[in-house]
């Protein structure tokens, strides 16, 4: 889809909250059509996220909703991932994705400056966005072991090979990227 209405790429605000259910549809979907193994998400924790002002969130100036992504810390905030980056199929190939990663990633070292920030992905083109923002690839051994986190995998398709190398890997690449030395 060609546009030329700007996309805004923004902090969720309560505001927000009634986009979780087709944001969690999109996931679904895409997932789906890629036939990869994304973990669903429940609205209510999309929800929650926009009202603790842990999600960034993209619409054109009319308002159309066109991406989102959160963050979620773990281990007492020594780890913080960036989750559930999504963008509406009539604004991929439109540099939303690069513009949502940035703002997240910036939220993230805003929240917890000192955390180290994970993200896990099958995809090449958030590979690449990670990679620009400093993120290099790493084991399992190197984010978080909160079995919490783990836990939202379960619904993941690929689940099985997860639980059956004992967490320390599986179809997805994580990616950390670790602050400087303060």
């Amino acid at each position: 889809m060609e546009t030329d209405e700007e996309i805004v790429v923004r902090v969720a605000t309560s505001a927000d909250v009634d986009f979780a259910l087709p944001i969690v549809a999109e996931m679904e979907a895409s997932a789906k059509v890629r036939r990869t193994g994304i973990a669903r998400r429940n609205p209510l924790t999309i929800k929650e996220k926009i009202l603790e002002g842990k999600a960034v969130i993209a619409f054109t100036k009319s308002g159309i909703w066109a991406g989102f992504s959160y963050i979620q810390g773990w281990q007492n905030s020594r780890f913080v991932s960036n989750s559930g980056l999504i963008v509406a199929p009539a604004f991929r190939g439109l540099k939303v994705a690069a513009a949502i990663k940035q703002k997240i990633f910036e939220l993230s070292r805003l929240l917890y400056p000192s955390a180290k920030i994970f993200s896990i992905t099958t995809g090449l083109p958030v590979m690449k966005l990670n990679t620009r923002l400093g993120f290099e690839p790493v084991t399992y051994t190197e984010i978080t072991t909160d079995p919490a986190f783990w836990d939202g995998c379960k619904s993941c398709i690929n689940y099985p090979v997860l639980a059956g190398k004992n967490f320390r890997n599986c179809l997805c690449t994580a990616m950390l990227f670790c602050p400087p030395e303060l």
